[in-house]
């Protein structure tokens, strides 16, 4: 099924790049006219396609221009990076970082910039009102984009600044904070995420692929801990079906990052590829959520370096064609 739908996406991006000569009020893709203003929907067979803003790292991160990517991509559901959210609530911005070339007191100077706007930044958080966060939420639902997840990794911040990242993903009508999986995280969320009606959202990397490493250790830590799996560096730290992962924790998975890799005995091993020319099983995943009709978010989140001639709003939106694609 998983070549089955490679194949099929590739005769996809092939019409896609023959349609990108015609006008683009006929192009493949383009909504007409009469369609403007239409909200996006990315559930597909009843499976909700969504993406980490991350994605979108190599463009403009302000919230208005990250809603744009979002309706040009039709997803309806986001992960939203925390930069983006404090940038439009107005927190404090941090210096740009010298150049290479810089001199010893240009480096010295901004050390001394970035311990004053941490410091700032600490000040901001404690003290901010919700009032952004709540307009932010409002922009976006108004387009029909649900923020889902707000990722804060707050777990070495004061305690004010902790209840503020739980209290502006209230705000913003997201379900938890996301975070990187550890000891830190995993103990001293909970009481935050309990006081708002939230979860703690926790985001492995390729930690799976050491000897004893294990989920149960941290969703055991506390009941509102639940996993952001992600599915692409699972298979390219173990080279294990995922599947195994999802069907034993789907009921304590909140979201799952879906990417393509190749496996650790891969060419080349772990590896970031363009959707459809890695190994990870992705049709095998999402039949699977499908079958089963479990609620749990998928997120795309884009890593492999965009082609050249495109960006990252034509990639994700290929990726979202890919999961339209099997879900059909």
């Amino acid at each position: 099924m998983n070549k089955y739908s490679r194949r099929r996406f590739l005769k996809l991006t092939s019409a896609v790049a023959t349609f990108a000569l015609i006008p683009s009020d006929f192009a493949f893709g383009a909504a007409p006219k009469k369609a403007k203003g239409k909200k996006p929907n990315s559930k597909f067979g009843g499976v909700q396609i969504g993406a980490i803003t991350y994605s979108w790292r190599s463009m403009s991160p302000t919230a208005e221009d990250t809603l744009k990517y979002c309706l040009d991509c039709g997803i309806c559901s986001i992960e939203l990076m925390s930069n983006t959210a404090e940038l439009y609530a107005g927190m404090p911005q941090s210096p740009a970082r010298p150049a290479r070339e810089a001199t010893e007191e240009q480096r010295t100077a901004f050390q001394k910039a970035m311990k004053e706007i941490g410091e700032a930044q600490r000040k901001w958080r404690s003290t901010v009102p919700m009032t952004k966060f709540i307009e932010l939420r409002k922009m976006y639902k108004k387009a029909g984009v649900k923020i889902h997840i707000a990722k804060f990794s707050p777990e070495n911040w004061s305690d004010e600044e902790i209840d503020y990242a739980f209290r502006a993903a209230k705000a913003m009508g997201a379900k938890g904070v996301s975070t990187e999986i550890g000891d830190l995280s995993a103990k001293k969320l909970g009481s935050f995420a309990r006081k708002y009606g939230l979860k703690v959202v926790l985001h492995q990397h390729l930690q799976p692929g050491q000897p004893g490493w294990t989920f149960d250790k941290f969703l055991e830590m506390d009941p509102t801990n639940v996993l952001n799996f992600d599915a692409g560096h699972y298979f390219g730290a173990t080279g294990l079906h995922p599947n195994g992962i999802i069907e034993k924790y789907h009921d304590r998975i909140m979201s799952i990052h879906l990417k393509d890799k190749t496996g650790p005995k891969g060419t080349p091993p772990n590896t970031n590829m363009e959707w459809g020319k890695g190994e990870t099983p992705i049709a095998d995943i999402l039949l699977l959520l499908k079958k089963n009709k479990w609620p749990i978010n998928v997120d795309i989140e884009l890593e492999y370096n965009v082609p050249q001639g495109s960006d990252a709003v034509a990639e994700v939106k290929k990726c979202v064609e890919y999961c339209r694609n099997i879900l059909a």
